[in-house]
Protein backbone atom coordinates (compact mmCIF):
# COMPACT_ATOMS: atom_id res chain seq x y z
CA UNK A 1 0.00 0.00 0.00
CA UNK A 2 2.14 2.82 -1.35
CA UNK A 3 -0.55 5.38 -0.49
CA UNK A 4 -0.29 4.49 3.20
CA UNK A 5 3.51 4.56 3.29
CA UNK A 6 3.52 7.90 1.45
CA UNK A 7 1.21 9.36 4.11
CA UNK A 8 3.43 8.05 6.91
CA UNK A 9 6.44 9.69 5.25
CA UNK A 10 4.57 12.98 4.82
CA UNK A 11 3.58 13.11 8.48
CA UNK A 12 7.12 12.31 9.60
CA UNK A 13 8.46 15.13 7.41
CA UNK A 14 5.75 17.75 7.86
CA UNK A 15 3.92 16.92 11.08
CA UNK A 16 4.15 18.99 14.26
CA UNK A 17 4.28 17.70 17.82
CA UNK A 18 1.03 18.03 19.73
CA UNK A 19 -0.35 16.98 23.09
CA UNK A 20 -3.69 15.21 23.45
CA UNK A 21 -6.03 13.51 25.91
CA UNK A 22 -4.04 10.24 25.96
CA UNK A 23 -0.87 11.78 27.38
CA UNK A 24 1.23 10.38 24.50
CA UNK A 25 2.48 13.06 22.09
CA UNK A 26 1.66 12.84 18.39
CA UNK A 27 3.18 14.09 15.18
CA UNK A 28 0.08 15.53 13.55
CA UNK A 29 -0.92 17.06 10.25
CA UNK A 30 -4.34 18.46 9.29
CA UNK A 31 -6.10 17.11 6.25
CA UNK A 32 -4.98 13.96 4.45
CA UNK A 33 -6.40 11.65 1.81
CA UNK A 34 -5.77 8.21 0.35
CA UNK A 35 -7.57 6.56 -2.57
CA UNK A 36 -7.70 2.85 -3.30
CA UNK A 37 -8.97 0.99 -6.38
CA UNK A 38 -10.54 -2.19 -5.05
CA UNK A 39 -10.34 -3.75 -8.50
CA UNK A 40 -6.55 -3.58 -8.18
CA UNK A 41 -6.62 -5.54 -4.93
CA UNK A 42 -7.76 -5.34 -1.34
CA UNK A 43 -6.03 -2.47 0.54
CA UNK A 44 -4.39 -4.56 3.25
CA UNK A 45 -1.11 -3.33 4.64
CA UNK A 46 1.74 -5.65 3.62
CA UNK A 47 4.78 -4.09 5.36
CA UNK A 48 3.52 -5.85 8.48
CA UNK A 49 0.71 -8.28 9.13
CA UNK A 50 -2.77 -6.80 9.20
CA UNK A 51 -4.99 -8.10 12.01
CA UNK A 52 -7.59 -8.92 9.38
CA UNK A 53 -9.72 -11.27 11.47
CA UNK A 54 -9.91 -8.72 14.25
CA UNK A 55 -10.85 -5.93 11.81
CA UNK A 56 -13.61 -8.04 10.27
CA UNK A 57 -14.81 -9.09 13.72
CA UNK A 58 -15.16 -5.43 14.61
CA UNK A 59 -17.03 -4.68 11.38
CA UNK A 60 -19.47 -7.53 12.01
CA UNK A 61 -19.95 -6.20 15.56
CA UNK A 62 -20.82 -2.81 14.09
CA UNK A 63 -23.30 -4.42 11.70
CA UNK A 64 -24.95 -6.07 14.72
CA UNK A 65 -25.09 -2.77 16.63
CA UNK A 66 -22.97 -4.22 19.44
CA UNK A 67 -22.37 -2.03 22.48
CA UNK A 68 -20.36 -4.44 24.63
CA UNK A 69 -16.68 -5.36 24.43
CA UNK A 70 -17.77 -8.93 25.19
CA UNK A 71 -19.69 -9.05 21.90
CA UNK A 72 -16.62 -7.92 19.99
CA UNK A 73 -14.41 -10.46 21.77
CA UNK A 74 -16.80 -13.21 20.76
CA UNK A 75 -16.28 -12.10 17.15
CA UNK A 76 -12.49 -12.27 17.47
CA UNK A 77 -11.86 -8.59 18.14
CA UNK A 78 -10.31 -7.37 21.40
CA UNK A 79 -9.60 -3.76 20.47
CA UNK A 80 -12.51 -2.49 22.58
CA UNK A 81 -11.42 -4.14 25.84
CA UNK A 82 -9.30 -1.23 27.03
CA UNK A 83 -11.76 1.47 26.06
CA UNK A 84 -14.52 -0.39 27.90
CA UNK A 85 -12.63 -1.31 31.06
CA UNK A 86 -9.42 0.75 31.35
CA UNK A 87 -10.41 4.22 30.19
CA UNK A 88 -10.41 6.34 33.37
CA UNK A 89 -12.88 8.89 32.01
CA UNK A 90 -15.31 6.19 30.94
CA UNK A 91 -14.98 4.23 34.19
CA UNK A 92 -16.24 7.27 36.08
CA UNK A 93 -18.99 8.06 33.57
CA UNK A 94 -22.51 7.82 35.07
CA UNK A 95 -23.81 6.34 31.80
CA UNK A 96 -21.49 3.34 31.95
CA UNK A 97 -23.61 0.32 32.91
CA UNK A 98 -20.84 -2.04 34.02
CA UNK A 99 -18.04 -4.30 32.83
CA UNK A 100 -17.51 -4.29 29.05
CA UNK A 101 -20.18 -1.65 28.43
CA UNK A 102 -19.28 0.79 25.65
CA UNK A 103 -22.42 2.86 25.36
CA UNK A 104 -24.10 3.60 22.01
CA UNK A 105 -20.92 3.40 19.89
CA UNK A 106 -20.58 3.09 16.11
CA UNK A 107 -22.93 0.25 15.21
CA UNK A 108 -25.73 1.47 17.48
CA UNK A 109 -25.70 4.76 15.57
CA UNK A 110 -25.39 2.96 12.22
CA UNK A 111 -28.32 0.59 12.76
CA UNK A 112 -30.50 2.28 15.38
CA UNK A 113 -30.08 6.05 15.18
CA UNK A 114 -32.46 7.72 17.68
CA UNK A 115 -34.64 10.16 15.72
CA UNK A 116 -37.13 12.54 17.33
CA UNK A 117 -39.79 14.99 16.14
CA UNK A 118 -41.26 17.64 18.43
CA UNK A 119 -44.58 18.81 16.99
CA UNK A 120 -47.52 20.92 18.07
CA UNK A 121 -50.28 18.64 19.32
CA UNK A 122 -52.78 20.12 16.85
CA UNK A 123 -50.51 19.51 13.81
CA UNK A 124 -52.62 16.59 12.64
CA UNK A 125 -51.17 16.33 9.12
CA UNK A 126 -47.59 16.35 10.42
CA UNK A 127 -48.34 13.80 13.13
CA UNK A 128 -50.11 11.54 10.63
CA UNK A 129 -47.21 11.80 8.18
CA UNK A 130 -44.67 11.05 10.92
CA UNK A 131 -46.70 8.02 11.97
CA UNK A 132 -46.66 6.72 8.41
CA UNK A 133 -42.85 7.06 8.51
CA UNK A 134 -42.59 4.89 11.62
CA UNK A 135 -42.58 7.47 14.39
CA UNK A 136 -44.54 6.83 17.57
CA UNK A 137 -45.59 9.20 20.30
CA UNK A 138 -43.51 8.91 23.48
CA UNK A 139 -44.54 12.05 25.38
CA UNK A 140 -47.10 14.83 25.50
CA UNK A 141 -46.57 18.06 27.43
CA UNK A 142 -47.14 21.81 27.50
CA UNK A 143 -44.27 24.11 26.62
CA UNK A 144 -44.59 27.89 26.54
CA UNK A 145 -48.36 27.60 26.59
CA UNK A 146 -48.41 25.25 23.59
CA UNK A 147 -49.28 21.58 23.86
CA UNK A 148 -46.66 19.46 22.10
CA UNK A 149 -46.07 15.82 21.29
CA UNK A 150 -42.69 14.10 21.13
CA UNK A 151 -42.35 11.32 18.58
CA UNK A 152 -39.53 8.78 18.22
CA UNK A 153 -38.25 6.14 15.83
CA UNK A 154 -35.00 4.20 15.50
CA UNK A 155 -33.50 4.63 12.01
CA UNK A 156 -31.40 1.89 10.45
CA UNK A 157 -29.10 4.23 8.53
CA UNK A 158 -27.13 1.49 6.80
CA UNK A 159 -30.25 -0.35 5.64
CA UNK A 160 -31.65 2.95 4.35
CA UNK A 161 -28.45 3.44 2.34
CA UNK A 162 -28.67 -0.05 0.86
CA UNK A 163 -32.33 0.51 -0.05
CA UNK A 164 -31.44 3.76 -1.81
CA UNK A 165 -28.53 2.18 -3.71
CA UNK A 166 -30.92 -0.42 -5.14
CA UNK A 167 -33.97 1.79 -5.75
CA UNK A 168 -32.42 5.17 -6.56
CA UNK A 169 -28.74 4.78 -7.53
CA UNK A 170 -28.64 8.32 -8.98
CA UNK A 171 -29.16 9.79 -5.50
CA UNK A 172 -26.10 11.70 -4.25
CA UNK A 173 -27.30 11.68 -0.64
CA UNK A 174 -26.67 8.02 0.20
CA UNK A 175 -24.73 8.33 3.43
CA UNK A 176 -24.73 7.51 7.11
CA UNK A 177 -22.78 8.80 10.09
CA UNK A 178 -22.18 8.15 13.76
CA UNK A 179 -21.72 11.64 15.21
CA UNK A 180 -24.65 11.95 17.60
CA UNK A 181 -24.07 15.14 19.61
CA UNK A 182 -26.76 14.21 22.13
CA UNK A 183 -25.06 10.92 22.99
CA UNK A 184 -21.34 11.71 22.81
CA UNK A 185 -21.10 11.82 26.62
CA UNK A 186 -22.69 8.36 26.80
CA UNK A 187 -19.97 6.60 24.77
CA UNK A 188 -16.67 5.07 25.83
CA UNK A 189 -15.15 6.63 22.71
CA UNK A 190 -16.75 9.18 20.35
CA UNK A 191 -16.59 7.96 16.74
CA UNK A 192 -13.41 8.57 14.74
CA UNK A 193 -14.55 7.14 11.40
CA UNK A 194 -17.80 8.98 11.32
CA UNK A 195 -19.14 9.60 7.81
CA UNK A 196 -19.71 7.01 5.05
CA UNK A 197 -20.91 8.24 1.65
CA UNK A 198 -21.84 5.64 -0.98
CA UNK A 199 -21.56 6.66 -4.63
CA UNK A 200 -23.19 4.23 -7.09
CA UNK A 201 -22.31 4.49 -10.78
CA UNK A 202 -25.23 2.87 -12.55
CA UNK A 203 -23.69 3.27 -16.02
CA UNK A 204 -20.68 1.16 -15.00
CA UNK A 205 -22.47 -1.04 -12.44
CA UNK A 206 -19.91 0.10 -9.86
CA UNK A 207 -20.13 1.51 -6.37
CA UNK A 208 -17.57 3.60 -4.49
CA UNK A 209 -17.28 4.87 -0.94
CA UNK A 210 -15.98 8.10 0.53
CA UNK A 211 -15.05 7.64 4.20
CA UNK A 212 -14.28 10.60 6.47
CA UNK A 213 -12.28 10.04 9.65
CA UNK A 214 -12.13 13.01 12.02
CA UNK A 215 -9.05 11.79 13.93
CA UNK A 216 -6.87 8.87 12.84
CA UNK A 217 -4.07 6.98 14.55
CA UNK A 218 -2.02 6.26 11.42
CA UNK A 219 0.11 3.55 13.02
CA UNK A 220 -2.63 1.26 14.31
CA UNK A 221 -6.02 2.71 13.42
CA UNK A 222 -5.68 3.60 9.75
CA UNK A 223 -4.83 0.09 8.41
CA UNK A 224 -7.71 -1.32 10.49
CA UNK A 225 -10.22 1.30 9.31
CA UNK A 226 -9.16 1.10 5.66
CA UNK A 227 -9.69 -2.68 5.69
CA UNK A 228 -13.09 -2.31 7.35
CA UNK A 229 -14.20 0.35 4.85
CA UNK A 230 -13.12 -1.81 1.92
CA UNK A 231 -14.86 -4.88 3.36
CA UNK A 232 -18.07 -2.92 3.99
CA UNK A 233 -18.01 -1.54 0.44
CA UNK A 234 -17.52 -5.08 -0.90
CA UNK A 235 -20.45 -6.38 1.13
CA UNK A 236 -22.75 -3.54 0.06
CA UNK A 237 -21.65 -4.13 -3.55
CA UNK A 238 -22.56 -7.83 -3.31
CA UNK A 239 -25.99 -7.10 -1.82
CA UNK A 240 -26.76 -4.36 -4.36
CA UNK A 241 -25.34 -6.11 -7.42
CA UNK A 242 -22.61 -3.52 -8.02
CA UNK A 243 -18.85 -3.95 -8.37
CA UNK A 244 -16.90 -2.28 -5.51
CA UNK A 245 -14.49 0.23 -7.00
CA UNK A 246 -13.02 3.29 -5.28
CA UNK A 247 -12.45 3.74 -1.57
CA UNK A 248 -11.55 7.37 -0.90
CA UNK A 249 -10.28 7.83 2.65
CA UNK A 250 -10.27 11.36 4.10
CA UNK A 251 -8.69 12.27 7.44
CA UNK A 252 -9.14 15.41 9.53
CA UNK A 253 -6.32 15.02 12.08
CA UNK A 254 -3.79 12.48 10.78
CA UNK A 255 -1.33 11.64 13.53
CA UNK A 256 1.46 9.29 14.56
CA UNK A 257 1.94 8.52 18.25
CA UNK A 258 5.44 9.00 19.56
CA UNK A 259 5.66 5.39 20.71
CA UNK A 260 4.75 4.17 17.19
CA UNK A 261 7.74 5.77 15.46
CA UNK A 262 9.96 2.67 15.58
CA UNK A 263 7.22 0.49 14.11
CA UNK A 264 6.50 2.88 11.25
CA UNK A 265 10.13 3.60 10.43
CA UNK A 266 10.71 -0.14 10.16
CA UNK A 267 7.79 -0.41 7.74
CA UNK A 268 9.25 2.34 5.58
CA UNK A 269 12.40 0.25 5.21
CA UNK A 270 10.40 -2.70 3.90
CA UNK A 271 9.31 -3.27 0.30
CA UNK A 272 5.53 -3.72 -0.03
CA UNK A 273 4.16 -6.97 -1.45
CA UNK A 274 1.37 -7.13 -4.09
CA UNK A 275 -2.10 -6.60 -2.69
CA UNK A 276 -4.25 -9.61 -1.75
CA UNK A 277 -7.80 -10.25 -2.88
CA UNK A 278 -10.94 -10.25 -0.74
CA UNK A 279 -13.27 -13.20 -1.25
CA UNK A 280 -16.80 -13.11 0.12
CA UNK A 281 -18.54 -16.36 0.95
CA UNK A 282 -20.86 -17.75 -1.71
CA UNK A 283 -23.58 -17.94 0.92
CA UNK A 284 -23.92 -14.13 0.78
CA UNK A 285 -26.38 -13.61 -2.12
CA UNK A 286 -25.17 -11.63 -5.13
CA UNK A 287 -28.06 -9.45 -6.28
CA UNK A 288 -26.52 -9.22 -9.75
CA UNK A 289 -26.86 -12.99 -10.14
CA UNK A 290 -30.03 -13.80 -8.20
CA UNK A 291 -32.15 -10.72 -8.93
CA UNK A 292 -33.40 -11.00 -5.35
CA UNK A 293 -32.86 -8.10 -2.97
CA UNK A 294 -31.92 -9.58 0.43
CA UNK A 295 -30.85 -6.73 2.77
CA UNK A 296 -31.30 -8.96 5.82
CA UNK A 297 -27.79 -10.26 5.10
CA UNK A 298 -26.45 -7.10 6.73
CA UNK A 299 -27.42 -8.90 9.96
CA UNK A 300 -26.51 -12.44 8.92
CA UNK A 301 -22.88 -12.16 7.88
CA UNK A 302 -20.23 -13.84 10.01
CA UNK A 303 -16.50 -13.06 10.23
CA UNK A 304 -15.78 -16.31 8.35
CA UNK A 305 -17.65 -14.90 5.33
CA UNK A 306 -14.66 -12.63 4.62
CA UNK A 307 -11.38 -14.21 3.50
CA UNK A 308 -8.12 -12.77 2.17
CA UNK A 309 -6.47 -14.72 -0.63
CA UNK A 310 -2.82 -14.45 -1.65
CA UNK A 311 -1.97 -12.26 1.31
CA UNK A 312 1.81 -11.91 1.53
CA UNK A 313 3.18 -9.69 4.28
CA UNK A 314 6.33 -8.90 6.22
CA UNK A 315 6.70 -10.05 9.86
CA UNK A 316 4.34 -8.63 12.46
CA UNK A 317 5.16 -5.43 14.33
CA UNK A 318 3.46 -4.28 17.51
CA UNK A 319 2.97 -0.98 19.31
CA UNK A 320 0.79 0.05 22.27
CA UNK A 321 -2.65 1.56 21.70
CA UNK A 322 -3.19 4.96 23.31
CA UNK A 323 -6.43 5.03 25.35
Amino acid sequence: MKQYLDLVQTILEQGSWQSNRTGVRTLSTPGAMMRFDLQAGFPAITTRKLAFKSAIGELVGFLRASSSAADFRALGCRVWDQNANENAQWLGNPYRSGTDDLGPVYGVQWRSWPAYKLLAADSEKQITDAGARGYRQVARFVEGGTERVLLYRAIDQLRSCLDAIVTNPLDRRILFHGWNCAQLDEMALPPCHLLYHFLPNASKSEISLCLYVRSNDIGLGAPFNIAEGAALLSLVGRLSGLVPRWLSYFIGDAHIYENHLDMLNEQLRRTPHPLPRLVLSDRIPDYALTGRYEPEWLDRVEPADFQLQDYRHHPSLTAPMAV
